[in-house]
């Protein structure tokens, strides 16, 4: 339980969204609150941020992957396939780096191919990737507008009425392009892991099946790093276990849960300890 001896380190490198939560950690009573400081960057820079702040370890991580309501429901962000902005999905818009309306109007056919199926699972993104390419010859890509009827007109129709909206996944690739979601993802769990005090825990929550496999395999890996063969009778390799799966399975919202945030539906959350 935190209160007013511990220290709450929030890092995100949306200034939007450090400031929502700054705003809200603050109004918590005082018996409860604990030293709050608050960090620009993402995952991957956990090891200079929290050097920088002077920790010596960590007893507790929450990593709460994905996208916020607040940049979805913001148009001039570019998240959302339901509201007409700017080509974007950069979590840190101030910084000057690759957005999804580069991506679209510089990578080639199969680059294109390859991020919205190896990202989304896309049945068509060949065909998607290929009408991109074809449209963009006649003008610039610049809305998600543009680029939702891009993926309507690529789809068959047999096929939209089926499965959500079609532009879902396509949106999702792009934004783990934007921001090297998933290599990022990997590094701040490997850092978490090295500042985790002993009996510290990794609590880790993702909403699409690419994070959860990574959060699942880097557990495993600290959890199950003996390489010895299977028929030696003792381990002889001297790796030890690092972390313990706390939860065997992903826990799962509850429809009381999914009924009150639709946008929970889809959330896995895992837990670990550091031994």
């Amino acid at each position: 339980m935190l209160g007013p001896d511990s220290t709450l380190i929030g890092i995100d490198q949306d200034a939007v969204a450090r400031a929502a939560a700054g705003k809200r950690l603050r109004a918590l009573p005082d018996d409860i609150r604990p030293n709050i400081e608050l960090l620009a960057g993402n995952f991957g820079d956990m090891d200079e941020l929290l050097v920088s702040a002077e920790i010596p370890g960590v007893d507790a991580f929450l990593f709460d992957l994905g996208v916020s309501s607040v940049q979805i429901d913001t148009p001039s962000r570019g998240f959302s396939f339901k509201e007409d902005g700017p080509l974007d999905m950069r979590m840190n818009p101030g910084n000057d780096t690759l957005n999804a309306a580069e991506i679209v109007n510089t990578y080639n056919a199969a680059d294109l191919t390859r991020i919205i199926r190896s990202y989304s699972d896309e049945k068509w993104a060949s065909r998607i990737a290929e009408f991109i390419v074809k449209a963009r010859q006649d003008a610039r890509i610049e809305t998600s507008a543009q680029l939702v009827e891009i993926i309507k007109a690529a789809i068959p129709a047999s096929a939209r009425r089926a499965g959500g909206h079609p532009a879902k996944r396509t949106f999702q690739a792009l934004r783990i392009e934007v921001n090297s979601e998933l290599s990022v993802l990997r590094e701040g769990l490997e850092a978490a892991v090295r500042w985790l005090n002993p009996g510290g825990r990794l609590v880790v929550i993702s909403y699409h099946s690419l994070e959860d496999r990574i959060v699942k395999d880097v557990i495993a890996s600290y959890a199950n790093r003996c390489t010895c063969p299977p028929d030696l009778p003792v381990c002889v390799c001297g790796k030890k276990p690092i972390l313990k799966s706390v939860t065997r399975k992903p826990v799962l919202p509850t429809e009381e849960e999914v009924e009150r945030n639709p946008r929970a539906r889809s959330a896995k959350l895992r837990v670990a300890e550091k031994l």
